[in-house]
């Protein structure tokens, strides 16, 4: 019997990820996310054209580095339990984030890029290429091998992707929204301000992290037509559908 992919599973196990292995995933983003607030906050209202640029580096190498611990962790997971500590997790993706990064600012520009061609071009590549983060974690490819795999990954998937993105991308607005108005709060006290940004982003930057990276297992698993784990051991190898 053909697997298909599931919208409803998929955000159902990102949702149990994250309730049984917050201790994890919250301390780590508090932290990274905590530096990127406080540059931030130093370039806020300043005229420093470096530290504001320094503020846009860090935040998008926290968040690509965050993306990729996050497959670490789903990915040990995969036996029912973990195994690697936050150190691990962290050796396992430090050699990786530059090509992580490099993958992420080239989606970036292709997504945004594409919205600006009456929005439908940006969703079809936000679908194709939405496992590219875990392809270069689990596979090791390269940036440009990395989005090539991504829509093969997809193909055939590409309804159920699609959702499974945009659905995330809307819980994560809709969180947001309690916390912004915190944030408004306070605007007036910096230390505060600094403290209520990292935690909106602690709080919110795991559950698309989780989503792609199960979104990865689960299309591997499709394609593959075997278990996962003996998957990555082997040597990895258009339209939505």
């Amino acid at each position: 019997m053909e697997r298909k992919l599931s919208v409803g599973e998929t955000l159902g196990e990102a949702f149990r990820i994250y309730r049984d292995q917050a201790g994890v995933l919250l301390p780590i983003a508090f932290w990274l996310f905590l530096a990127v607030a406080i540059v931030t906050e130093l370039a806020r209202g300043g005229e420093d054209l470096a530290l504001g640029s320094l503020s846009v580096v860090l935040s998008l190498a926290v968040t690509t580095l965050y993306g990729g611990i996050v497959v670490g962790l789903v990915r040990d997971l995969r036996d029912g339990r973990r195994d690697s500590s936050v150190g691990d997790l962290f050796r396992m993706v430090m050699p990786l984030l530059l090509p992580l990064l490099g993958a992420g600012i080239l989606a970036g520009f292709g997504v945004f890029f594409g919205f600006l061609l009456l929005v439908i071009p940006g969703l079809y590549f936000l679908t194709i290429w939405a496992v590219v983060a875990p392809v270069i974690v689990v596979e090791r490819q390269g940036v440009f091998e990395a989005f090539g795999r991504s829509r093969a990954l997809v193909r055939g998937s590409g309804w159920p992707v699609f959702w499974s993105v945009v659905l995330a991308f809307l819980i994560v607005v809709v969180a947001s929204f309690g916390l912004a108005a915190i944030a408004i709060s306070v605007a007036d006290e910096p230390l505060l301000l600094i403290v209520v940004e990292a935690l909106a982003s602690t709080f919110t930057a795991p559950f698309p992290a989780l989503v792609a990276a199960i979104l990865y297992f689960r299309l591997l698993e499709i394609k593959d037509a075997q278990p996962v784990e003996a998957s990555v051991l082997q040597q990895p190898g258009d339209s939505l559908s």
